[in-house]
């Protein structure tokens, strides 16, 4: 393996997630009175941090989002997550290949440790990440730890550092272009999992390389 630590994406990547977070997202958006199609959510707000969506529509509207918009659709988004979320097909067989090849993994999410541990618990993911000595949450990085998050490198760059890995020896598997971006600015190779968005994408980006299946992941890190 020629890389010393792979960090996963999660929504998207990990978990099936896209779908369900971005039709939450849009029907939410429109019923605070901006309109959202799911295209135009999975456009402009996949991969990124709550703080882009409020950023993005008082840009575009001059407007807040009312108050307590983070918290209701967190919650219509954990609920429907644990009544019909699953793992992103082939992801399990990856990180066992990992596991038995001794290279170290972790998350790297523009998703709230909330999010991340509700997602990975649901997906029977979880226990993969939790820390050797019971310690959870040892391998699992958010946006809310830094201080900015994806496009920006922080996230990439907090994870690589806790985990003691030079960032050029890291690679990252990511299916945005925001978290394509952000693996770029931090000086680390990027695998573009292109399931949820189009490849050209990912590609403008600047992805290292491409793949439509988890199973096709493993001979690129090599």
């Amino acid at each position: 393996m020629r890389y010393d630590l792979i960090i996963f994406d999660n929504d998207g990547v990990l978990v099936d997630s896209e779908p369900i977070s971005n039709r939450i997202l849009a029907d939410h958006l429109t019923a605070s009175g901006h309109p959202t199609s799911y295209e135009d959510s999975l456009r402009d707000y996949m991969g990124g941090a709550m703080h882009r969506i409020h950023e993005s529509v008082l840009r575009r509207s001059g407007k807040r989002l009312p108050a307590g918009f983070d918290d209701s659709f967190h919650a219509r988004v954990f609920e429907e997550f644990r009544r019909s979320l699953e793992p992103v097909a082939g992801v399990g067989e990856v990180l066992e290949k990992l596991a038995v090849d001794g290279v170290p993994y972790c998350v790297g999410s523009s998703g709230s440790h909330e999010r991340i541990r509700v997602a990975l618990t649901k997906t029977g993911l979880w226990e993969r990440f939790a820390g050797a000595g019971g310690g959870a949450g040892e391998r699992v990085y958010s946006s809310q730890d830094v201080g900015r998050g994806k496009p920006a490198p922080d996230l990439f760059l907090h994870a690589a550092r806790e985990m003691g890995v030079a960032p050029e020896r890291c690679a990252v598997v990511e299916d945005s272009p925001l978290g394509v971006r952000a693996a770029v600015a931090a000086g680390m190779d990027v695998y573009g999992f292109t399931a949820m968005t189009p490849p050209e994408r990912l590609m403008e980006a600047g992805a290292t390389a491409l793949f439509a299946r988890m199973a096709e992941l493993p001979a690129l890190l090599q």
